[in-house]
């Protein structure tokens, strides 16, 4: 659908599995050389390797800890010694974790922020430094959610993470649109993803999660890699500091769906 992703290249972290495969796959489709990026399943990134070879697309497995400097380092080597270059950086990894505030601890604090948030930042400032080294044209897309704007009790390390998501977006967009470079977001909504298999294999738990979305269902990965191939292509060139949902209209007040209020 995208020619002017053909034989360019994509880094797309946490894509071994769930949002980040379905991207992987969808831009490997568009003709884009992806590396995807997994903490430790190898098995899984094979397969998803396995898949866009089969498809007739190039891809290469890279392991690596979005959070520790060195191993984002090491995916843009990667990305430059398999492909020759880079053209887009997806931060998608990503982790969430139930605890009621006034019991989490600061290990579990710290744990999401530095996935969610600076994995966030080591992976944009990765790529955006090596596009201004280069005076390329750039692009970033960052995958948030629809708790950058709903808040979220329980999972307050992970909104915090998502707002901050939201605003880095904005500020670095802003920050480098005189150099030819766009960063944009994505928020997905309530996605069937293996890190929602077990609340959406319980009827009551889906049922009350499709209670939220006005659309009355649940969204899939390839909807969301859908948005990411149109930021990622030209078609989006005049796009950026956006934040596109992905929800089914979660963010639409759904309990006012019928005029009340």
């Amino acid at each position: 659908m995208y020619q002017d992703l053909q034989g360019k290249v994509a880094v797309i972290t946490g894509s071994s599995r769930g949002i980040g495969r379905s991207i992987a796959e969808r831009l490997a489709k568009e003709g884009m050389q992806v590396v995807v990026n997994y903490h430790s399943n190898s098995e899984e990134a094979q397969e998803v390797i396995n898949y866009i070879q089969d498809q007739g697309g190039q891809a290469i497995a890279q392991q690596g800890d979005v959070s520790l400097e060195d191993d984002v380092q090491s995916l843009l080597r990667t990305a430059l010694h398999e492909f020759g270059r880079l053209d887009l950086w997806v931060n998608n990894a990503g982790v969430e974790n139930y605890q009621p505030t006034e019991r989490m601890s600061l290990n579990e604090w710290q744990k999401v922020i530095d996935i969610n948030l600076n994995g966030l930042f080591l992976g944009s400032m990765a790529a955006i430094r090596h596009f201004l080294k280069n005076n390329q044209y750039g692009n970033v897309i960052n995958i948030s959610s629809v708790h950058e704007r709903i808040p979220w009790p329980g999972f307050t390390n992970y909104a915090v993470s998502k707002s901050g998501a939201k605003m880095f977006t904005k500020t670095i967009a802003l920050e480098y649109s005189k150099r030819k470079i766009r960063v944009n977001a994505i928020a997905p909504g309530a996605i069937d993803t293996p890190i929602n298999a077990e609340k959406l294999a319980d009827a009551t738990s889906q049922q009350e999660t499709i209670d939220l979305i006005p659309m009355a269902r649940i969204g899939k990965t390839q909807e969301v890699a859908a948005a990411a191939a149109w930021l990622a292509s030209q078609e989006s060139s005049y796009v950026t500091g956006e934040t596109i949902f992905v929800d089914g209209g979660m963010t639409l007040y759904p309990s006012f769906a019928e005029g009340k209020g």
